[in-house]
């Protein structure tokens, strides 16, 4: 199983699957899921990833932190570790353990995948985490008025419509080994996660999308809950699958799984007033572009609006998954 992300999106994704996921050879009977990797995204520029990237010339670590805590077996006390900020400091403040961690680590090894594969063994995760490019790159978008944003933290706080977003250099190379990953999948995920700024980034890579493309794995888009003021503002589920084919230039999904339950008027009215609003099903419309849809409840809801973790696992386990014989 590969799903490929960034932000939270992807790490409520792991953290359900981790517990499914065999770690001998003896608990493949028990335990459906045989390998799972995580593709995350590398185009943040924000905060202490876009600090430490900028001083040390290294990718930027925040999502793949994230991934690494997600999937680690000791949430309570490494995953607290690695995710702690430090409050003050001159230069320390606003910066995570992890962070620093990774960052320290790529300069001993010299290598930024080596980095994040030592970290993943101390965190004993239990999966696998690659960038989608080792490449140093960068997020620019179009806007409605024509006007060009460079950097995800700058295209995020935009509030104007995207027309497309690129990588910059044009050219960049993906992982090779998350090209392998992809190429031995069972399943594929993409999403949930900011549309422009953590899905598509990883299907800009025109080696990436072949392979999905030309996969006989099953390829599931699993659909946001909310929209994002600006970003995609007003977007149902199939324009969503519209932007990423779109920016692909090929169809890639063979499933779309969408939240049925409704969300709290208590929380409806809060996010209607950043400019947020569910992101409607557009069932018939999916299904006219080539989709089977599934829907289920999905839905968490305390302060915010979030996937249940282990209704999403759940489902995602028992319709794509064949248990091992």
């Amino acid at each position: 199983m590969v799903a490929l992300g960034g932000g939270t999106g992807l790490s409520a994704v792991l953290r359900g699957l981790k517990h499914h996921v065999a770690e001998t050879p003896k608990d493949r009977g028990r335990c459906p899921i045989s390998d799972l990797a995580a593709i995350v995204a590398v185009s943040d520029d924000g905060g202490s990833s876009g600090r430490l990237r900028r001083e040390y010339r290294v990718l930027p670590p925040g999502d793949i932190r994230n991934c690494m805590v997600a999937l680690s077996t000791d949430e309570h006390l490494l995953g607290r570790l690695f995710q702690y900020r430090f409050p003050r400091g001159r230069g320390l403040a606003g910066h995570s353990f992890g962070n620093l961690f990774l960052t320290a680590l790529t300069n001993v090894t010299g290598d930024f995948s080596r980095a994040v594969q030592v970290s993943s063994q101390v965190l004993s995760i239990r999966g696998r985490i690659f960038p989608s490019t080792e490449q140093n790159v960068t997020l620019e978008a179009e806007l409605e008025d024509g006007t060009i944003v460079a950097g995800e933290s700058r295209i995020s706080r935009s509030r104007k419509r995207i027309l497309r977003v690129r990588l910059s250099p044009r050219r960049v190379r993906p992982s090779a080994q998350a090209l392998a990953a992809l190429r031995h999948a069972d399943l594929i995920l993409v999403g949930p996660g900011s549309l422009y700024t953590s899905l598509i980034p990883n299907l800009l890579l025109q080696d990436v999308v072949e392979v999905i493309a030309n996969s006989s794995a099953t390829r599931v888009y699993i659909a946001n809950l909310m929209t994002q003021p600006g970003e995609t503002s007003h977007y149902s589920v199939a324009d969503h699958v519209r932007a990423i084919y779109d920016h692909a230039g090929r169809r890639l999904f063979d499933y779309a799984v969408v939240n049925r339950a409704p969300i709290a008027p208590r929380l409806l009215r809060r996010y209607r007033e950043e400019g947020a609003a569910p992101v409607r099903a557009s069932l018939t419309e999916l299904s006219r572009m080539g989709l089977k849809c599934v829907e289920a409840d999905l839905l968490q809801q305390d302060r915010v609006v979030r996937h249940d973790q282990e209704a999403l696992a759940k489902l995602l386990l028992e319709k794509f998954v064949r248990p091992h014989s």
